[in-house]
């Protein structure tokens, strides 16, 4: 492995995290937005939000330090305006946001991996007890992510009642949205008919590990194929013959995902958690492919 392009890869994204360049043309850009805008001005570019939402997302800043974040880069630079809490939280909350506006192209088609994990949503209380009561106080997070490149291509907020493989459909119309999808591997929460009809339906090969007590003589021809592979050969001999490793590429972006924006999110209700979640997989996506 070259060290050194890992290395620069790294000291790279930290540049592109709070990169100011791209606020030089602050006036410029809000002259555009309140042309022939009715009623009152913008004051502050979307740039500059966009911005205010990388710092509040990597470094889990509450809105009032936010404000005080704006008044420091005020006195650097006066041309930013300082902003109150309240209004950067209005216009976070309604700016577009699209997560896939990096995902890097591909001339062949792809393998892509399915997986959820869980996101803390402790500041969320009121909406989680009258969703769940007391005790559940987290979402599921649903990535499909290219194997090759560990970007995402399709990801789902649901509450944690929402089983994996009912959200298989959906992230899969999204990733074949955003590129050619070949292969999809699973794991053992995915060993469902419906998900293998879906992959059949869109002529998507399985990768999909069989439960433990699975059939072979049931359920769809390649899961019977894959079910007496490893009666036979062992799960071990299946597993390298099929590639199944590969799965392992959204267990790290998960990883990934974590270390950068930590276990939880800030958002009270489930819409503003989704949007959050949302800004981060778009900065996420924006920094793996530096």
């Amino acid at each position: 492995m070259d060290w050194k392009a890992v290395d620069e890869r790294l000291i790279r994204r930290g540049e592109l995290i709070l990169d100011l360049e791209s606020l030089g043309n602050h006036e410029k850009e809000l002259e555009e937005m309140n042309k022939g805008r009715p009623g009152p001005r913008f004051r502050i570019a979307n740039s500059y939000i966009q911005l205010l939402a990388v710092v509040r997302y990597l470094f889990q800043m509450p809105y009032r330090q936010l404000e005080g974040y704006t008044r420091a880069l005020h006195r650097l630079i006066p041309e930013l305006p300082r902003a109150d809490y309240s209004g950067i939280r209005k216009r976070i909350q309604r700016l577009p946001v699209d997560p896939y506006e990096c995902l890097s192209e591909s001339s062949e088609p792809v393998a892509i991996a399915l997986d959820s994990t869980g996101v803390k949503v402790e500041k969320a209380g009121g909406w989680v007890e009258r969703k769940h009561g007391k005790k559940k106080r987290y979402v599921k997070l649903h990535f499909a992510v290219r194997v090759d490149t560990h970007e995402v291509v399709s990801m789902e907020v649901t509450t944690d009642d929402v089983h994996d493989s009912k959200e298989a459909a959906g992230l899969l119309e999204g990733a074949e949205r955003r590129t050619s999808v070949k292969e999809a591997l699973f794991d053992g929460a995915y060993d469902s008919e419906e998900v293998y009809e879906e992959l059949e339906r869109r002529r998507i090969e399985a990768v999909v590990k069989p439960r433990s007590n699975a059939r072979s003589d049931t359920g769809s021809f390649s899961r019977s194929v894959a079910v007496g592979m490893i009666r036979e050969l062992g799960y071990g001999t299946w597993a390298e013959t099929v590639g199944y490793g590969r799965r392992w590429a959204v267990e790290t972006a998960y990883s990934t995902f974590k270390r950068l924006f930590g276990e939880g999110v800030m958002g009270r209700s489930l819409g503003s958690i989704a949007l959050e979640l949302a800004g981060k997989v778009a900065l996420y996506n924006r920094l793996v492919n530096v």
